[in-house]
C-alpha cells in the first residue's frame, strides 16, 4: 500500500470509565470484554481499527487504581506498560461521574509525558450537559491535551468525528496487521476472556475478583467446529457453589451464553465444557499470570 499510515494509541484512564466499549466502537466490532463492573480489563489488549489509509493500534489498558494486591500491581503494571511507547495518550474520563481522585493522580502521572494527549469524555448519553464543560475545563487546567471530545461509547455519538482525528494524528508508515485482523489476542486467549465476560455479567457482586479462566485446551475438530475446556478457577468452596447455581443452572448459562458468542465470534460452531476448581491462592501462581497474560510483579 502507498500513502499509508499506521500509529499506536494508548487508551488509559480509571477503572470503569469506559475504555473497552470505546475500544470496541473504534474497532467497529466487539474485541474487548465489557461488563458495568470496575476492574473488567485485566490485561494489555490491542484492538485494530482502520480508517480509509490509516491503520490504528488501540491498546486497550486496565483501568489505572490504586493496587492493594499483587493482581492489581500486575494489572496497573500492565496498564502503563500498554501506553509505552504511544504516538498519542488517549485519557478516557467518565463524564458523568467527573474528576475524582483516581483522574487526577492519572494525570499528574501523564501531564509530563511527551506524547500528545487527547481528553476523551465519555458517557455523554447519561451525564449532566453542564458539568461536562466543567470536568473538562478543569481537567484542560491539570494537563495540556492538544484536544478534547465529548462522545458515548455507548451509543455510538461522537465516536466517528473522533476516529478521523486520531487517524489524521498517526505517523505514515506501514501497517503492522492484516486489513482483516481486529484484534492481536489469539483465539484461545479470547474464549478464556469470553467466559470471564459472561461470569462478571451473570454473577455481579456475588464473585467480586476471585475467579480467572484458564484454557485447558482448544482444538479443532475434522467438522470444522472447535472443541475448547476451560476450567473456572475459585479460591473457595463457596464460591464454587455460587458459580454452579442450583442443580449446575448457572454454569450452564455461562456456558450457554459464552458458547453463542464465541461461535458468533470464531464464526464457526463451538463446543464449550467449563468445570469449577477450587485452587487457594491461585492469584500468587507465576503459572496462572502466565497463562492470562499478566508479567509477575513483586
Amino acid at each position: 500500500m502507498n500513502n499509508t499510515r499506521c500509529g499506536l494509541v494508548a487508551v488509559v484512564g480509571a477503572p470503569n470509565a469506559g475504555k473497552s466499549t470505546l475500544v470496541n466502537q473504534l474497532v467497529g466490532q466487539k474485541v474487548a470484554i465489557v461488563s458495568p463492573k470496575a476492574h473488567t480489563t485485566r490485561t494489555r489488549l490491542l484492538g485494530v481499527a482502520i480508517q480509509d489509509d490509516v491503520q490504528l493500534l488501540l491498546v486497550d489498558t486496565p483501568g489505572i487504581f490504586e493496587p492493594k494486591r499483587r493482581l492489581d500491581r500486575a494489572m496497573v503494571a500492565a496498564a502503563w506498560s500498554g501506553a509505552e511507547g504511544a504516538d498519542l495518550l488517549m485519557l478516557v474520563v467518565d463524564g458523568k461521574g467527573g474528576v475524582g481522585e483516581k483522574v487526577t493522580r492519572i494525570i499528574e502521572a501523564l501531564k509530563d509525558r511527551p506524547e500528545p494527549k487527547y481528553l476523551v469524555l465519555n458517557k455523554v448519553d447519561i451525564a449532566d450537559k453542564a458539568k461536562l464543560l466543567v470536568h473538562a475545563e478543569r481537567l484542560n487546567g491539570l494537563a495540556t491535551f492538544a484536544d478534547t471530545w465529548f462522545v458515548s461509547a455507548e451509543t455510538g455519538d461522537g465516536v466517528p468525528e473522533l476516529k478521523n482525528a486520531l487517524a489524521a494524528a498517526m505517523p505514515s508508515g506501514p501497517w503492522h496487521y492484516p486489513e482483516d485482523q481486529v484484534s492481536d489476542a489469539s483465539e484461545r486467549a479470547l474464549a478464556a476472556e469470553v467466559t470471564r465476560e459472561q461470569l462478571f455479567l451473570q454473577l455481579h457482586a456475588e464473585l467480586p475478583y476471585a475467579s480467572a479462566i484458564e484454557t485447558e485446551s482448544f482444538q479443532e475438530r475434522e467438522d470444522g467446529s472447535v472443541e475448547i475446556h476451560q476450567q473456572i478457577m475459585v479460591e473457595r468452596p463457596t464460591q464454587r457453589a455460587i458459580v454452579l447455581g442450583k442443580g449446575g443452572v448457572r454454569i450452564r448459562e455461562i456456558g450457554a451464553r459464552a458458547r453463542a458468542q464465541l461461535s458468533s465470534l470464531l464464526e464457526r460452531p463451538v463446543h464449550l465444557y467449563l468445570h469449577v476448581k477450587v485452587r487457594p491462592g491461585w492469584d500468587e501462581d507465576r503459572e496462572v499470570y502466565r497463562d492470562i497474560g499478566l508479567d509477575w510483579v513483586d
